[in-house]
């Protein structure tokens, strides 16, 4: 054996393997588990011995959607999170630039009005008081926003005359002139001008990024890359995780969500060969990624019914229902599944209508086709996950925001049936647990802290928001680990600790099964495990 992890408080998550307290790793694969005694006397010349020390050991978390090129790209951005009024990120702005003068661009990512006096977003000449001598725009936290200054609108060749983009919209002031606020689709305008990305360039984010999801115990991640360079070039991605992987350099297993939001951009992907479940143990070709529609919180996600809080809109539908469902027969044919982001009732209810099509049209006995984020849901939605197996990538840790404003943007009646993870669950759906980031942090113990006592991580409301929808701590573990696993058809792998499996281990200061429930966005992981070797130790 290569090494033994003994003394610990193993949860296989593996239904019909019991808990253990050691495990035998060779060549990055589990070769048994059991008690201490029964492994130890497996040990060979050379066995590595890893004492757990009682702790508890987990196998590797499986973040169901998140954007890792985008993470590590924010990490050389200015951070708006922290930022409480729109002078805020004035001052920030002022600060990244004045530290970096050799900067073409100067980018920032975070911002949310949602926790600003002001409430107010903002835009262009608010910007202008960072800089008028380079381009510079700031992404909302939900990146469905962005906010640039009047010298990226020269840039961009953007004016009063520009027309609005089909799928999205920019603002325009009092006199007509654009206001440097741009939403959904319009967003292009902003992606085509910056500066391309190399393949070396991608390569150092995914790294950076890669780095920090193993400190949180994360080994496997299903990531949305493509949206973060101008569409159609998606090969530098590819190329930069191949090469990656080739050197031995990826840090965790990836599960690619390809964004290709055009039909001739999906025909061009399909006819290079490309399927899901395409590629090595490290980096597979995952689904057809679509973002149906927006934000809750920018009032851009697609409802089916009028905003309560503002009846003039009920959002953006990105795609006409035709679109939709051409792009999602395409995928179905070529032996991609989909997963189509969906944070209203109306983009949703879309969605299953062309996936139902798509199943009729072209019937496939595996295609494991899901929504992400399913936030607002009515009982008929709710009813169409079951009966169209559809698998839900979920967030819970979206209730740390969302709580605050989801009563008020769709009403109380429609909030009863929505976050409704419960639900799907004793549906028999699959619920997979994920975090969107850099959207929102993507520390599983806050995810799963927030799912089971439905409160915000500051501990409110007080007995939870619909605390009827929340799971146990063991049923989150499963969603981060063997749900997260089979939506991205790696079940038999991955997800849990028996033998035959990658080694991808968590080992936690916590046992956060049996602990208070208050106690579990505390809980630290001191080891992440990736095919046998250990990756992180917290010091």
């Amino acid at each position: 054996m290569d090494t033994i992890f003994y003394n610990g408080n193993i949860y296989t998550m593996e239904k019909g393997y019991p808990n253990c307290s050691a495990v035998a790793v060779k060549d990055g694969i589990v070769m048994r588990t059991g008690s201490d005694e029964e492994i130890l006397a497996l040990k060979t010349e050379g066995t590595k011995l890893v004492n757990l020390e009682g702790k508890t050991m987990v196998p590797g978390f499986g973040d169901s959607h998140m954007h890792m090129l985008s993470y590590g790209y924010s990490l050389e951005k200015v951070n708006l999170y922290s930022a409480k009024c729109v002078e805020d990120t004035i001052e920030l702005g002022k600060k990244f630039l004045a530290e970096r003068p050799y900067l073409t661009w100067l980018q920032g990512r975070g911002w949310n009005q949602e926790y600003w006096t002001e409430n107010r977003f903002p835009n262009r000449y608010d910007m202008d008081k960072i800089t008028t001598d380079i381009p510079m725009f700031y992404t909302r936290a939900c990146g469905h926003i962005i906010v640039v200054n009047s010298k990226a609108l020269e840039v961009m060749g953007v004016t009063k005359d520009t027309p609005q983009p089909e799928g999205g919209m920019f603002d325009l002031d009092e006199n007509g002139e654009p206001l440097g606020i741009f939403r959904e689709a319009a967003r292009d305008y902003v992606y085509n001008a910056l500066p391309e990305l190399s393949v070396e360039d991608i390569k150092r984010m995914v790294s950076n990024g890669a780095a920090e999801l193993v400190k949180y115990g994360i080994t496997a991640v299903q990531t949305d890359d493509f949206e973060a360079i101008p569409a159609g070039q998606y090969q530098k991605v590819i190329d930069a995780y191949k090469q990656l992987d080739e050197e031995g350099k990826l840090g965790v297993r990836i599960f690619e969500q390809c964004l290709l939001f055009k039909p001739e951009l999906l025909e061009k992907f399909l006819a290079e060969g490309h399927y899901t479940g395409e590629g090595t143990p490290m980096f597979r070709i995952g689904p057809l990624k679509l973002m149906a529609d927006g934000s809750l919180g920018g009032r851009t996600a697609y409802l089916d019914r009028p905003y309560a809080d503002d009846p003039s809109t009920c959002g953006i539908p990105v795609f006409s229902q035709e679109t939709l469902d051409k792009l999602i027969l395409m995928a179905q044919k070529g032996n991609m599944s989909a997963a189509v982001h969906c944070i209203g009732s109306g983009s949703a209810k879309m969605t299953m209508e062309a996936i139902e099509k798509a199943q009729l049209a072209c019937p496939k006995a595996d295609l494991r086709h899901a929504i992400v984020h399913c936030q607002i849901t009515d009982e008929e939605l709710l009813e169409k996950f079951r009966s169209l197996n559809v698998c839900a990538l979920v967030q819970p840790a979206f209730l740390d925001d969302d709580i605050s404003i989801v009563e008020d943007r769709v009403g109380a009646e429609l909030a009863k049936t929505s976050y409704n993870w419960k639900t799907l669950w004793d549906k028999g759906v699959c619920v997979a647990g994920g975090s969107d980031s850099p959207v929102i942090d993507f520390n599983v113990m806050n995810g799963i802290y927030c799912g089971v006592t439905r409160k915000r991580l500051d501990g409110t409301p007080e007995g939870g928001w619909l605390p009827e929808q929340a799971l146990s701590a063991e049923d989150w573990l499963y969603a981060y680990t063997m749900n997260s696993a089979y939506t991205c058809y790696a079940e038999n792998v991955q997800g849990s600790i028996r033998n035959g499996k990658y080694a991808d281990f968590a080992v936690l200061d916590t046992d956060i099964l049996k602990a208070d429930p208050e106690d579990i966005k505390a809980a630290k992981v001191l080891m992440t495990v990736l095919g046998g070797k250990i990756v992180y130790e917290r010091n």
